[in-house]
């Protein structure tokens, strides 16, 4: 005969394991406000700078598009519990199901909220160029996972990896839940893997981390002249707004900013190059050139670093 008490005797360690799962999870994400920049397109400005405590890893800029027949999320962020807040600002505005994800390019800040869209909608497609996908196979987003985990003392707790499902590639147009969409892509720009999604009929273009708008990303994982190709692509589009990875979104001025940064820095390398001096020779003229750019948030940390990686860059195109 089966023991009467052996049911609640099973329950009594899946209880402490549900606890100890719930634990575990770091703590929502305060409501961030999502900003109109266009008909029925909304954007969640992060804050700027890198993963922290005090931000819980939420730095980037995630956006969603109201459609007829359903929403399409751009980036919701770093972790579930940014995913999370992303959904009930949506839900403030339509009781629409998210019915596709894009991720604009590998790193974690941009996708790894994919796990709260995916939980709240099963169905909906994830969107990825197949480069990212193969990063992601290759342990990419296991290492960013875990540096946002040091970085933030466990924030992003109960965040795990949710990749793209679906390939966007250079050129391809969608209509999904009534939004056309059109993905440009420049290979080897700010990561290698970075996809730009533009909304022909709200003139809006999505451009990753190809720009980032009064802060200094890092460009280890991609180019200065694949970085320049992607925004000089941009701006041939007929798009009005542009939506940077990080930082305020506006007009044209946005990704021409950004792009006179690069091109002015790659410039110097290229000139002081030519005359003799190193990296480390030429790195305090540079940055004295950059003085525009001096008060951009994590400049001082990344401009050194920019000038070497554009330094190898040079050296390599001309041998």
């Amino acid at each position: 005969m089966l023991d009467p008490y052996l049911p609640r005797l099973l329950f009594i360690p899946l209880l402490f394991t549900s606890l100890a799962m719930a634990a575990e999870r770091g703590p929502a994400v305060p409501d961030h406000p999502a900003e109109r920049i266009a008909e029925d397109v909304y954007v969640i400005h992060g804050p700027l700078g890198v993963p922290s405590v005090e931000n819980q890893g939420f730095i980037n800029n995630p956006g969603f598009v109201i459609g007829r027949d359903g929403v399409i999320v751009i980036d919701p962020g770093s972790s579930v519990q940014t995913g999370e807040m992303v959904l009930r600002q949506i839900r403030k505005l339509s009781d629409l199901p998210v019915v596709a994800v894009f991720n604009t390019h590998i790193h974690g800040d941009h996708w790894l909220a994919n796990q709260a869209i995916r939980d709240a909608y099963p169905d909906a497609k994830i969107f990825g160029h197949e480069e990212m996908r193969r990063l992601v196979e290759q342990g990419e987003g296991k290492a960013f996972l875990a540096t946002l985990m040091r970085m933030t003392e466990g924030a992003v707790a109960g965040t795990v990896e949710v990749p793209p499902d679906h390939s966007a590639a250079q050129g391809d147009e969608l209509v999904l839940g009534g939004v056309t969409l059109r993905i440009h892509y420049e290979a080897k720009a700010h990561s290698h893997s970075d996809i730009m999604i533009e909304l022909p009929q709200q003139k809006v273009l999505f451009l990753g981390d190809n720009v980032m708008n009064r802060r200094m990303g890092r460009m280890d994982h991609g180019t200065f002249g694949g970085n320049i190709a992607a925004i000089e692509r941009a701006l041939a589009t007929p798009a009005e707004i542009f939506v940077p990875g990080h930082g305020k979104t506006g007009g044209r001025e946005v990704p021409e900013i950004y792009l006179g940064y690069l091109t002015r820095l790659k410039g110097a390398v290229v000139r002081h190059y030519e005359e003799g001096l190193s990296d480390f020779e030429m790195s305090p003229l540079i940055i004295r050139s950059l003085s525009q750019f001096h008060d951009w948030v994590d400049f001082q940390r990344n401009v050194g670093r920019h000038i070497s990686l554009a330094y190898l860059e040079v050296e390599a195109e001309l041998f």
